[in-house]
């Protein structure tokens, strides 16, 4: 029977079929979304890091209807073991403990790895799945640097894995029919989008090198980063905010609202980047910036900035986190949740199309729960029915190089020059050194 239902989603993940996102309409609601689960053939997967937001996630996979969690992986026992019996209460099944979430990749039941470990992880451990024949649901962004993205890329090819990025407004019914709007035409030519982020974070302190703590197997999380002495202030969530493990709020926010300005201005690799910014706020361990502007500039004379605000929660349209798109004959606001409004040349609301689902955009663990099923379900549906992803990995690729350039020549302190066939750094040996990292021995990533 286990042979029978691989080979099925063996052939269904290499199948033809594509469905657009048009089909997802705005009066989709809470109760037709019960009605798509409950399919006869479950997906099984492994999670990788379910401390905070991994916690969620699988939480999340195991309450659909047609999965089931088989493994739960992280080097954290605490965080492990609150997950095991969250997900043993939703499933009424215990997943395994398996804390090198690379033995749960040995497990020829698993058909997909969760990934929600830090940045630094991302994508080596999304490349070990796919050489495992394994597909990946890969929290964003799916990379740590430009060159690990592309190899992502590679190897899902080469392995013909599907890889979906944990961008979930993709799949959000309301920001779907928001930008199949904007393509039509609805208030002509957008030209500029702009996207924000803010939040009151608190100061990290100044941290003290100290012995590892019993529950932490230190020397697996840090895994292809080369090693550091463990601080007091790093794990479990300030690892954001250290180049050496992190990529700043640009990407740890910055990645969603900077892909809804791409897919909506229709465009892929930008022709020049910029940034300004710095850590002001707090005098402290924290490196990357918490107050920064990142400008992307395209050869159709269209233009993205990301306005990232870590430690000041001031908004922006009312809105925590947002994009607002400026065209010929008006402007379109995709707001924090999954709702949107439409505005004319003279700022007149013409068109306001509200929530439907419960959104908390600064919950920093599980801000839409019922909205990110959407996301996980068409996972399942490309596997089992070769129904396109929502978010591939091509296209996660794109949307995470655009801030990660963005903090290139904030690391920099000036702009550079892009390639707009591929995103490729023009001529500039100083930036290059940022795109890729160097790595602990034996630890690289390989395809």
């Amino acid at each position: 029977m286990k042979n029978s239902r691989r080979n099925f989603i063996k052939k269904a993940s290499t199948g033809a079929a594509v469905l657009s996102i048009g089909g997802i309409l705005p009066s989709f609601s809470a109760k037709s979304y019960s009605h798509i689960l409950g399919a006869n053939e479950k997906i099984t997967v492994a999670c990788m890091g379910v401390n905070s937001r991994g916690l969620a996630v699988g939480k999340n996979f195991a309450a659909q209807k047609n999965c089931e969690v088989l493994h739960v992986s992280d080097v954290d026992t605490r965080a492990a073991d609150i997950c095991i019996n969250a997900i043993e209460k939703i499933q009424n099944k215990r997943p395994k403990a398996t804390p090198d979430f690379r033995n749960a990749l040995e497990d020829k039941d698993v058909d997909v790895l969760i990934v929600t470990a830090p940045d630094h992880w991302h994508a080596p451990a999304a490349i070990l799945a796919c050489s495992a024949g394994k597909h990946v649901y890969l929290e964003k962004p799916c990379s740590h640097n430009p060159n690990e993205g592309e190899l992502v890329v590679k190897a899902a090819a080469k392995y013909k894995r599907i890889l979906q990025m944990g961008n979930q407004r993709r799949s959000w019914p309301n920001v779907a029919a928001a930008i199949a709007e904007l393509h039509a035409g609805v208030i002509g030519k957008p030209y500029y989008a702009k996207t924000w982020y803010t939040n009151n974070r608190a100061s990290i302190g100044v941290g003290k090198e100290t012995a590892v703590p019993s529950w932490l197997n230190y020397d697996l999380w840090q895994g292809p980063a080369p090693r550091k002495a463990f601080k007091d202030n790093l794990i479990h969530y300030n690892w954001h905010w250290f180049w050496h493990w992190g990529t700043g709020e640009a990407l740890n926010n910055g990645t969603h609202m900077v892909d809804l300005a791409r897919w909506g201005l229709d465009v892929h690799y930008p022709t020049k980047v910029s940034s300004n910014g710095g850590r002001y706020r707090y005098q402290d361990d924290w490196e990357t910036p918490d107050t920064q502007m990142i400008n992307l500039e395209f050869e159709n004379k269209s233009l993205i900035t990301w306005e990232g605000r870590s430690c000041n929660g001031k908004s922006v349209e009312s809105q925590s986190v947002g994009v607002i798109f400026y065209a010929e004959q008006g402007s379109m606001l995709i707001e924090s949740g999954n709702s949107y409004k439409i505005f004319d040349l003279k700022n007149n609301l013409v068109k306001e199309v509200k929530n439907d689902f419960a959104v908390d955009a600064r919950n920093l663990a599980d801000p839409a729960s019922n909205l990110d099923a959407l996301h996980i379900q068409n996972l399942f549906d490309g596997i089992k029915k070769g129904v396109a992803v929502n978010s591939d990995i091509l296209s996660g690729h794109q949307s995470t190089l655009l801030v990660q350039l963005g903090n290139i020549s904030q690391r920099i302190g000036r702009s550079i020059q892009i390639d707009p066939q591929n995103g490729h750094i023009l001529n500039d040996k100083e930036a290059m050194k940022f795109w890729s990292r160097t790595y602990e021995k034996g630890w690289e990533p390989k395809i």
